[in-house]
């Protein structure tokens, strides 16, 4: 593998440990679509790397800002993992066996589904213009 191979992967790592850092996500919905689209990996390929990227803690200097701003509950987060191993493991022995085609019309359409909705959320409260207006005037 070239250095600059490598050193674009290491921008991909880069990309969504801030954006992970920033929003809570990263591997799925940054790092996947990167290696399948700049580097042409397959989807299981981008998947497990994602997945082996994961396994370390990566995410440590983030979680210890997070924990000392007070926006960690350590209980909810042990709960959470104990079923993300579990579901990991049923998940990529699952998936595997399934047509890779398939396996990228559901991870697109997850990543749509969640864009929208999240998305629909967040507009959904934001106030219109006069009524940010009025906000401001006090009435």
């Amino acid at each position: 593998m070239s250095f600059t191979t490598l050193l674009l992967l290491a921008l991909i790592g880069l990309l969504a440990g801030i954006i992970s850092g920033f929003v809570g996500i990263g591997g799925g919905m940054i790092m996947v679509p990167a290696m399948i689209y700049f580097f042409q990996y397959n989807q299981f390929q981008a998947q497990g790397t994602s997945l082996a990227v994961l396994m370390m803690p990566v995410g440590i200097f983030a979680v210890m800002n997070y924990h000392q701003a007070g926006h960690i509950q350590f209980i909810p987060v042990f709960a959470i993992a104990l079923g993300f191993v579990v579901g990991a493991f049923l998940g990529s022995k699952w998936v595997l066996g399934m047509d890779i085609q398939k396996v990228k019309l559901v991870f697109g359409l997850f990543m749509l589904l969640m864009s929208v909705k999240i998305s629909w959320d967040a507009y959904s409260k934001i106030k219109s213009p006069s009524e940010i207006t009025e906000t401001k005037k006090g009435v």
